[in-house]
């Protein structure tokens, strides 16, 4: 990624590493949520005298996946094994990393932890091509994501590679053999929509992961860009990290739901009722993964 200032003559703003890995961290953990979609939890987390480590950043996400956090200042070829020491260390010690989650966000969040699909974000100033093979070798969530210092006031984070570790999602819900034919007709209809918004939000980059919840399946990048509710009869919701200002809201298929409590993540939502929905949802689509 290249950057330039175009107030006046186009001049580029040269990128830097950071002069030590602190600088780094301190900045992004200070911004997490909006950085990362992640929650802070703690700094430095202590693995024990018998492990004898420190995780750099616990975090939980959106979704409430824990997330744990690497930081390095260049490139390190151990980054990777480091941190999947370290989620395995977590993945050994749900009761603690609990406790800490019902000290730091309240007792709601700990009872939410979704430990199907703990991941692991590794951010350094660059990766190798066997860091971005060996990402597909390992049955775990992983996000390689390079940073950049540009100038004095800006600070860029690019995702290299992303990986989600495989999960068994709900099967489709089967309906009932005693429902009436039009009821049995309107849930399948919503069904085979079900998965043709599936497709498009997956289609939208190779960087997309699919985290599925009880009562929502978000898309993310490093944050999700939306979530879908399952089926109902005759609709289905999708929510979107998009400002309901800055859209022009039409009755019955947007709404701004701000404050409002819903599943997922997202304060504008997308109601589809038939197949041509989804075709004029496509450019809400886009704009929410393009501003993840």
């Amino acid at each position: 990624m290249r950057m330039f200032h175009t107030q006046g003559d186009v001049v580029e703003v040269v990128s830097r590493l950071a002069e030590v890995e602190a600088e780094v961290q301190d900045l992004v953990e200070a911004n997490l949520e909006a950085m990362l979609g992640v929650r802070f939890l703690e700094s430095e987390y202590s693995t024990g005298p018998v492990h004898g480590g420190r995780i750099d950043t616990l975090g939980v996400d959106e979704n409430g996946a824990p997330v744990v956090i690497e930081f390095k200042r260049a490139t390190d070829a151990g980054v990777i094994n480091q941190g999947l020491f370290y989620l395995s260390w977590l993945m050994d010690h749900k009761a603690e990393f609990g406790h800490l989650v019902r000290d730091r966000l309240g007792a709601a969040v700990a009872a939410q932890v979704l430990w199907s699909a703990p991941r692991l974000i590794c951010v350094a100033g660059d990766f190798t091509r066997y860091d971005v093979h060996a990402l597909r070798e390992h049955r775990r969530s992983i996000d390689l994501v390079r940073y950049r210092f540009f100038g004095d006031d800006h600070f860029g984070l690019e995702t290299v590679a992303s990986v989600a570790a495989p999960s068994a999602l709900p099967r489709a819900r089967r309906t009932s053999g005693s429902a009436e034919p039009g009821v049995r007709a309107a849930e399948g209809v919503m069904e085979e929509l079900y998965a043709e918004v599936d497709q498009v939000l997956l289609g939208l980059g190779d960087d997309i992961t699919k985290v599925q919840r009880k009562t929502y399946r978000a898309y993310q990048r490093l944050r999700n860009f939306a979530c879908l509710c399952p089926p109902q009869k005759n609709k289905l919701l999708v929510y979107l990290k998009i400002n309901p200002m800055e859209v022009d809201l039409v009755p019955g298929f947007t709404r701004n739901v701000t404050g409002l409590g819903h599943h997922g993540t997202g304060d504008l939502e997308v109601r589809l009722l038939i197949s041509r929905d989804l075709e004029r949802a496509q450019d809400l689509f886009r704009l929410s993964y393009t501003a993840a």
